[in-house]
C-alpha cells in the first residue's frame, strides 16, 4: 500500500502504522519525519491536563462531539502511563470516549514511557502525522503527572487545566507553579461538595495573573457549564489561529532545544562509558581526595575541548 496516499485519505491503519513507526523505529522515522514536515505546524493543538481523576476524558469526549457539529475535524491523542507488562498504553480513556468515536474522532493512546519535563519526541511526531492525514484540532490529553503538564503546554496552542474538589492536592498543584501555563481553568465535577470553594481558590490565585485566563466551573458529567465552555473555546481558538505562525515558532525552538539537549546528552553519556579521566576523577571523589565539583568541572572541560 501506498502509506502516504492512505494517510491523506485519513485510513485509520495508515494511521496506525506510521504512528507506530514514529514510536518504535527511530532510523524509519527519520525518513517519515522528511515526507510529512512541511506539511505540519498548521492544526490548533489543545492540551488537556491537570491531576488524575478530573473528568478529562469525560470532557475531551463532549468537546470532539461538538466540535465535529462546528464542522472541524477533531483527533485525540491520550498520553497515558506506560504498561509496566507490556510497555503499551492503558487505554482506559478510550472506554470513557466512545460516543466521540462513534461520530469518527479518532483517538490513539500513546505510552509515556516515563517522559518527564517534557512530552516525549513521539508525541510531537504523532501529532504531524495527525496534521498530515487533515485532523483539525488535534486534542492531547496527558496523564497529569509531575513535570508531564508543563511540557504539554510547550506544544499547545491552547493549555486547558483542569481540577476538581476531590483531588486533595489540588491547591498544592495550583501553588507549585501551574498558573504560568494555561489558557483556561475548569474547576470540574461543579455538583460535588467542595466545588465553590475550590473555585474561588483558583480565582485567587489565577484570577489576577497577566496571561488574564479564564476561570469557568462546569461538570462534564451532567453538561452544567458546558456549552459556556465550549462557546469560549470556540471564540479562543479563532484568536489563536491568527497568532499561529508565530505560536508555531515558538513551538519549533523548544522542540529544536529539546532534540540538541538529548543528542548531546546521549553523545556525553557515551563519552563517559568510554572514559578513562572519568573513572579516575571518581575514584578520587570516592575517595574524598577531591570534591565532586571540582571533578565536574575537570571532567567538563576535558569532553568539551
Amino acid at each position: 500500500m501506498d502509506l502516504f496516499s492512505d494517510l491523506k485519505k485519513a485510513k485509520r491503519g495508515a494511521i496506525a502504522k506510521t504512528i507506530s513507526i514514529f514510536e518504535n523505529d527511530e532510523k524509519e522515522s527519520r525518513k517519515l519525519i522528511k515526507k510529512i514536515y512541511k506539511s505540519s505546524g498548521k492544526s490548533m493543538i489543545i492540551g488537556i491536563t491537570g491531576p488524575a481523576g478530573t473528568g478529562k476524558s469525560s470532557l475531551i469526549n463532549r468537546m470532539a462531539i461538538q466540535l465535529k457539529k462546528f464542522g472541524m475535524k477533531p483527533a485525540v491523542l491520550a498520553i497515558d502511563p506506560t504498561s509496566h507488562v507490556s510497555g503499551g498504553a492503558i487505554l482506559g480513556d478510550r472506554v470513557r470516549m466512545t460516543e466521540s468515536t462513534d461520530f469518527g474522532t479518532y483517538i490513539r493512546s500513546i505510552p509515556s514511557r516515563g517522559a518527564t519535563g517534557a512530552v516525549s519526541r513521539s508525541i510531537r511526531n504523532s501529532v504531524r502525522v495527525l496534521e498530515y492525514a487533515g485532523f483539525d484540532p488535534i486534542i492531547i490529553e496527558s496523564v497529569g503527572a509531575g513535570q508531564t503538564e508543563i511540557g504539554i503546554s510547550n506544544i499547545a496552542d491552547i493549555t486547558i487545566v483542569m481540577f476538581n474538589p476531590h483531588t486533595g492536592d489540588s491547591i498544592q498543584t495550583i501553588k507549585a507553579g501551574i498558573t504560568e501555563i494555561g489558557d483556561i481553568y475548569i474547576v470540574n465535577k461543579s455538583d460535588l461538595d467542595g466545588a465553590s470553594q475550590l473555585f474561588q481558590s483558583v480565582q485567587e490565585f489565577i484570577g489576577n495573573t497577566e496571561k488574564k485566563s479564564l476561570i469557568l466551573k462546569m461538570s462534564s458529567k451532567t453538561g452544567d457549564g458546558v456549552p459556556e465552555f465550549l462557546t469560549k473555546l470556540k471564540k479562543l481558538m479563532i484568536k489563536k489561529k491568527k497568532d499561529k505562525k508565530l505560536l508555531e515558532k515558538q513551538k519549533l525552538t523548544n522542540e529544536l532545544d529539546d532534540i540538541i539537549f538529548n543528542n548531546i546528552n546521549k553523545k556525553v553519556a557515551e563519552t563517559l562509558l568510554s572514559s578513562k579521566s572519568y573513572s579516575l576523577y571518581l575514584k578520587k571523589v570516592q575517595a574524598k581526595t577531591i570534591d565532586p565539583f571540582e571533578a565536574a568541572d575537570n571532567i567538563s572541560k576535558s569532553i568539551l575541548k
